[in-house]
Parts: structure tokens; sequence; C-alpha cells
């Protein structure tokens, strides 16, 4: 862990006893107003407020591209302590939430390929052909037959791109073009991996006891 994470982590974690004596006097505050309070003062511990909003979502998020729980919340940390810095890039031209989706998946993409570039360097492995031929597009209503513990299972086996497109769809409600704001893909590209997660789920279900 560096040690500017460490501090970050103190200053959210262990803010001073007088402060966690007041009333939060932000609570009523939008996201985009408290962002801009946020970036105009630097000021971590009001930064406090926004992470107590969206830790929760934001876990749930890495927990899609995450081996265990302990490197989800690893992920959380690192998405918020990027978020600190880089928060003056929220220019308010959508939701808080939605850019924060955004930007969340977009960091757990990269850390994903990175874990994968990495792998293949150490284990002098040649890149897996993932591609393969598209077939019939499969039904919404095939997923929601599933048995829950087999799809549980299913969702452990895809790749975390796949599980994640397949969370925010169908767990989180995201429409298509909710999809593509968070994605920043185009539509086809979208619906096009929404559909191949969809079967690769389907076949490794199909292959479950």
């Amino acid at each position: 862990m560096t040690f500017l994470k460490k501090l970050f982590l103190i200053l959210i974690s262990n803010p001073d006893k007088e402060y966690l004596e007041t009333e939060d006097h932000y609570a009523h505050l939008s996201d985009e107003e408290l962002v801009k309070r946020i970036v105009a003062s630097n000021d971590p511990l009001l930064f406090e407020r926004l992470y107590d909003r969206y830790a929760k979502m934001v876990y749930n998020k890495c927990y899609g591209f995450a081996n265990s729980s302990d490197e989800a919340e690893d992920l959380t940390q690192d998405v918020f302590l990027q978020l600190f810095i880089k928060l003056k890039m929220f220019k308010g031209k959508s939701k808080f939430s939605t850019w924060l989706y955004s930007f969340t998946y977009n960091f757990c993409v990269n850390y994903v390929n990175r874990n994968k570039q990495r792998k293949m360097r150490d284990q002098s492995i040649p890149v897996e052909d993932t591609e393969y031929k598209l077939s019939v597009e499969v039904p919404d209503e095939s997923l929601y037959e599933m048995k829950a513990d087999k799809l549980k299972k299913a969702l452990e086996l895809i790749a975390p791109e796949d599980k994640s497109i397949m969370l925010l769809k169908y767990q989180d409600g995201a429409s298509i073009k909710d999809l593509v704001g968070i994605m920043e893909i185009g539509e086809s590209a979208v619906k096009m991996r929404l559909k191949r997660a969809k079967e690769k789920l389907l076949e490794i279900y199909n292959t479950l006891q």
C-alpha cells in the first residue's frame, strides 16, 4: 500500500472527534453541489460525505471484477483515491451517479486488463482467442428461468467484464442508453457485448451440475 493511499484511508476512516460529533450540514446538498464544494476546497473530510453516499455502490461494482471481497475492498479504496484526485474532471453533463458508474467501470476494466497482461508476461503464454461465432440471440426469459444457486456460480466463472455488464443490466436495471454512457462505447457495441455475455453465461450455466 502506497503512502498516499495510507494517508487517504486515515483521513477517510479517522476524521477528528469534533468533526464526527457535528451535525451533517451537507445532507441537503445534491451530489453535484457537494462535488463543486469538494473541488473548490479540496477538503478530504468533506469528501467523506461523498464516500459515505457511494461506497456501497462502488464496492458492489468492484466486486464484479474482483476474485475476493478483500480484493474488492482494495479496488474500492483505489477508486475513491483516484476519484479524490480527478473529481474536477466531472463537468456536470450527466448525473454524478452515472459519471461515477463510468469512472468505476473504466478503472476496474483497466485493472483487470493490467493483471491479464502481467500474468501473460509472467507465464509466457499466448493470448487466448476468446472470439467465437455468435449463435442465436439468448432471450432474457432464459436468464430468468435459471436457478439462483447455479446462476451465482456461473456468474463467478465468466469474465469480469461480462459479469459486470450482466449485473448492470439485470441487477441494477441499467438501460442500453445507460450502458452507452457508463461504458463509453456505441449502442451497437453495448448490444454485442451484452449478447456475448449472455451466451457465455448460458454456456457455462449448462455445464454446471
